[in-house]
């Protein structure tokens, strides 16, 4: 076994009990705070004297595996920083359309840029493939759109972002574990405490990973043997290739095509977590842009990200490990178009989309779905999967196109 092999073995059992359970030896940290969220999900200890809730983790690291040596010098030093709490706290809710989102993010820069790093990394793509199946052009996606090829990789101090984050009793159970496994990555020298830096929660290097997956799919693709996530281009690619295999990604197979659609499809089908495949719908007039209908076998989910006059895509299996990556239906539906374009496909078709609602509309939308008993989550005036499924209900029940884009003449006909 390598290095990293031999080192998740001993993480992967704390990275299972940190989400079942509060991990071994925290009698130290202070009582008051653990106990359960609402979701019945195990509250981490948290929150209280820092050099005593600091002594909870040095516990749990070394439960975890690590040396106490190691520990100690991961969190000597550790402060709480007021700048992550404030971020954590401000988190701006995701408005942008996907066209507007995806028309900034797929930029002619960034795809020349990729084009660039596609050749001059060639050998190294070639590996990644080689090895775990995922295309060049996935990763120079996250690449380009985690940190625009490392140029912006955040300046907070990741052992004190962790800190912070496990200490604040919001949401510790998620960070604890992800501080135990910046603990590993000093133990193994991949990370300095004093100077390691990345985005305020957490993340690391030039595709954005959280310490415990670069632990357990960190390849050291340059021969230092380190896994530098910051600096290393060849690190970045074979270790980013390794967690993308491991969200469920299958070799050779499509994720996203680009369709047109004919107007008289039946609506209601259409949405992630259908039953059809794509032959079905090439058979109701559903036609690939790329004339490509080799997929028919596949399951295959028709989405219109903004509603049936707007781009149409049909999806596949493989887009699920773009959701696992990031869940935000835009982000992953315009990562996933990204791919394409390394891949070969042109510009989608914008089509002529019918104008949304505006905040205050959505609000008012989401308000008359969840009086009628659908579960839309907060009424934030985000039109996500919940808000979706619920619109095309009701579009259904009232005759209208069940495409799942809200309008003003759904809001009137409500």
């Amino acid at each position: 076994m390598d290095r990293h092999t031999i080192r998740r073995s001993a993480l992967a059992l704390f990275f299972a009990s940190a989400m079942t359970g509060v991990a071994m030896a925290q009698s130290a940290a202070p009582a008051a705070a653990s106990g359960t969220d609402g979701n019945n999900a195990p509250k981490a200890a948290c929150g209280g004297d820092l050099s005593t809730f600091l002594a909870g983790v040095k516990a749990d690291a070394i439960a975890a595996g690590a040396d106490a040596a190691s520990a100690d010098k991961a969190l000597a030093g550790a402060q709480i920083d007021p700048k992550v709490l404030a971020m954590d706290r401000s988190q701006g809710v995701f408005r942008q359309t996907f066209l507007e989102f995806s028309q900034r993010t797929v930029s002619q820069g960034r795809l020349d840029i990729g084009r660039q790093k596609l050749k001059q990394y060639a050998d190294v793509f070639a590996k990644a493939e080689k090895d775990y199946g995922v295309p060049p052009g996935i990763i120079t996606t996250y690449w380009a759109m985690e940190t625009d090829f490392g140029a912006v990789q955040g300046n907070f101090n990741t052992r004190n972002a962790l800190v912070t984050l496990s200490h604040d009793c919001r949401r510790p159970e998620f960070f604890r574990p992800r501080l135990i496994g910046f603990i590993e990555m000093v133990q193994h020298g991949d990370a300095d405490p004093d100077t390691m830096t990345g985005a305020w929660a957490g993340e690391i290097g030039q595709t954005q990973m959280l310490p415990p997956s670069i632990i357990s799919y960190g390849v050291d693709g340059d021969g230092d043997g380190h896994v530098n996530m910051k600096t290393s281009a060849a690190d970045v690619i074979l270790t980013t290739a390794r967690f993308f295999q491991s969200l469920g990604f299958q070799r050779g197979q499509p994720w996203l095509q680009e369709v047109s659609v004919p107007d008289n499809l039946p609506w209601e089908k259409s949405g992630l977590g259908g039953t059809l495949t794509a032959a079905d719908w090439f058979k109701l007039g559903v036609e690939p842009r790329d004339g490509n209908t080799s997929f028919g076998s596949l399951p295959a989910a028709l989405i219109l990200p903004q509603g049936r006059k707007g781009p149409a895509f049909l999806t596949y299996p493989n887009y699920n490990a773009f959701l696992e990556w990031n869940q935000s239906f835009i982000y992953t539906t315009s990562a996933a178009y990204f791919a394409t374009r390394f891949a070969g496909a042109p510009t989608y078709n914008k089509g002529t989309p019918e104008s949304g609602l505006n905040d205050v509309d959505m609000k008012a939308l989401q308000t008359k779905l969840t009086a009628r008993g659908y579960d839309v989550g907060k009424i934030d005036g985000i039109l996500g999967s919940g808000t979706r499924v619920a619109i095309q209900k009701e579009q259904f029940r009232l005759g209208l196109p069940a495409d799942g884009w809200a309008t003003q003449a759904l809001l009137n006909a409500l």
